[in-house]
């Protein structure tokens, strides 16, 4: 049979392959977060006619007589540059403004640092029942608990941040000698006032661990759930550029309760996408390398090579549909072309059957 037969077989089996994926880009343009894909191809092994040969005495040299046997694929690229900003004024919709993604797991919910310890590498180490994934979504919502969750459930992790011996202002009953907003094994949050948690402020300190973050509606105000311990209502929160996300109690007070956590990879492109703008690392793209929290020793922080999370705006698809258009167009005419050789082949091998009459 020829071989430019089969030369368009294997143009037809990869130009449908590069459709597929931009039908997917296509259809994912107004996903959160998504990120295209692209589709890259590579010739296939040559059958040679003739070798090469230096020059010689009476002759120059002669280069190789190779006759192409197809096209193969090269690979799917995840393409991950930034997608726009879209405002929403919801104030559970965060966005990534440059390096990172959110970390989301499934599981035991935890109240506690001690399962999901990040270490000096600032990678996760220690044992945990929880399956981490990825995400840049930062549509999130609260439960009955007042877990923070992403659309599908999944518990966005954290740190707790803690106050290091601060005072509330006030005084009486709920005023207590030391502070400390992290929550206790019950979930109950403990307090730190508004002059604790100003944007010059450096005696917060965040945990060594990550835990499942939680904004309820009441919290205690003072040392616990003791005789001391007032409880008030949370009547709005706020989440910084740094992840810190500060509940403003009954009587105007901030109460800090935790910060977001997020990761980034050394080749983000290798993360393996799991659906529902979830992803999974991969064995090319690294082990998670975990920004650091609040107050972390600066000669071990990482927190600056990471982008700012903007609340009330979400990330859109990155999808530029002039450009898919554009390529839909090449590849359907190469879909044609590589048909056309085909029955063009086929055209050929019919003159050939008709010498013999």
């Amino acid at each position: 049979m020829l071989r430019s037969m089969y030369s368009g077989i294997s143009g037809m089996k990869v130009n449908q392959t590069k459709l597929d994926v931009i039908g997917n880009n296509i259809a994912n343009v107004g996903t959160t977060s998504f990120k295209v894909s692209r589709v890259r191809f590579q010739d296939m092994l040559s059958q040679s006619a003739g070798k090469a040969s230096g020059p010689a005495l009476n002759t120059g040299g002669v280069n190789p007589k190779q006759v192409g046997l197809g096209v193969k694929l090269a690979g799917i690229d995840t393409v991950v540059y930034q997608g726009m900003m879209q405002p929403t004024s919801r104030n559970l919709d965060v966005a990534v403004d440059g390096e990172g993604y959110f970390m989301v797991a499934k599981g035991p919910r935890t109240f506690d640092n001690t399962s999901l310890v990040v270490d000096a590498n600032h990678e996760l180490s220690g044992s945990s029942n929880l399956s981490i994934m990825y995400t840049r979504d930062g549509s999130f919502i609260l439960d009955t608990e007042g877990n923070l969750l992403t659309s599908d459930g999944y518990r966005v992790l954290g740190y707790s941040v803690s106050g290091n011996g601060m005072k509330p202002t006030g005084s009486g009953a709920g005023a207590a000698s030391a502070v400390s907003s992290s929550i206790d094994a019950s979930g109950n949050i403990i307090f730190v006032d508004a002059d604790s948690v100003s944007g010059t402020a450096s005696n917060l300190k965040a945990n060594d661990g990550l835990k499942t973050l939680r904004i309820p509606e009441k919290i205690f105000v003072g040392s616990g759930t003791g005789s001391g311990a007032i409880q008030k209502r949370i009547i709005s929160f706020s989440i910084e550029k740094d992840g810190l996300i500060k509940g403003v109690v009954e009587g105007g007070q901030v109460a800090v309760l935790g910060q977001i956590a997020m990761a980034s990879f050394k080749n983000p492109a290798g993360l393996e996408k799991l659906g529902g703008n979830l992803y999974l690392n991969s064995a090319n793209s690294g082990n998670a390398v975990v920004r650091s929290g609040i107050g972390t020793d600066p000669t071990k922080d990482n927190s600056k090579g990471y982008g700012d999370m903007l609340q009330g705006m979400l990330e859109m698809s990155n999808v530029d549909l002039a450009e898919q258009f554009t390529d839909m167009i090449v590849a359907s005419r190469a879909f044609q072309a590589s048909g056309k050789m085909i029955s063009t082949g086929d055209e050929i091998l019919q003159d050939i059957i008709n010498l013999k009459r």
